[in-house]
C-alpha cells in the first residue's frame, strides 16, 4: 500500500527515486542519532 501511495505520487524517474532512497539510507544508518542505541547512529553501534 505504500508503494503504491509513493508510486502514484513520485514524478521523478526510477533512478531519482533510487538516488533519494540511497541518501535516505545514509542518513538513517549514518547521521541520525538513535535513542534505541544511546543516541549513536547505527553504523557506530555496529562498529563499536
Amino acid at each position: 500500500m505504500r508503494i503504491g501511495r509513493f508510486h502514484n505520487s513520485w514524478v521523478g524517474s526510477r533512478a531519482s527515486a533510487r538516488e533519494l532512497f540511497e541518501q535516505f539510507r545514509h542518513y538513517y544508518n549514518r547521521q541520525r542519532p538513535h535513542q534505541a542505541v544511546e543516541g549513536k547512529t547505527p553504523i557506530e553501534e555496529v562498529q563499536n
